[in-house]
């Protein structure tokens, strides 16, 4: 799972010309059930252990060591303002490459990848979606019954928390 921006569009993640496919990750803060493009997605690990680094913001849980390589960990919840939850069995860390860098961030479950075509997306409603503020959201797919909240990482840090995390890993 490798970020190919070329086939990424914030309209309608990593839609070709050659098909009307989106693969999505879905993954699960509390209640609710999100999705990116799998293009964003790095790598998927267990959650383990995290280093706390003084001086940062309340959602940057710290650092960990994966194969040698110093990767800045957040936690999605607090960075979307949902509610807080303990870490348990089936919680794992998405590591996802924004603008070349690897940042991971912590969710309470991953539910799958699916591939779905591009016509079930819909816009983003004007309404504010599961207490998450809508610039995140890149719109909306049913799925299985399910409704899956499709997340823009480019837009998860702004451009001053992109280089604090650049600082934090040097």
């Amino acid at each position: 799972m490798k970020n190919n921006p070329e086939k990424f569009q914030v309209s309608h993640p990593e839609r070709t010309e050659e098909s009307s496919m989106i693969e999505l990750v879905s993954f699960k803060l509390g209640t609710e059930e999100f999705a990116t493009s799998i293009h964003w997605v790095n790598q998927i690990i267990r959650y383990q252990e995290v280093t706390r680094v003084p001086h940062t913001p309340p959602f940057v849980e710290g650092v960990i060591n994966l194969r040698g390589r110093v990767i800045p960990v957040i936690d999605l919840r607090k960075r979307l303002k949902i509610k807080a939850n303990n870490v348990e069995m089936k919680t794992r860390i998405l590591n996802i490459e924004i603008e070349h860098k690897i940042i991971g961030f912590i969710v309470d479950e991953v539910t799958g990848v699916s591939a779905v075509p591009a016509s079930v997306i819909e816009k983003t409603p004007d309404i504010v979606i599961a207490g998450v503020e809508s610039v995140y959201i890149t719109g909306v797919c049913k799925l299985e019954g399910r409704l899956l909240i499709l997340l823009d990482f480019s837009r998860i840090l702004h451009l001053s928390e992109k280089t604090g995390l650049q600082k934090l890993v040097e």
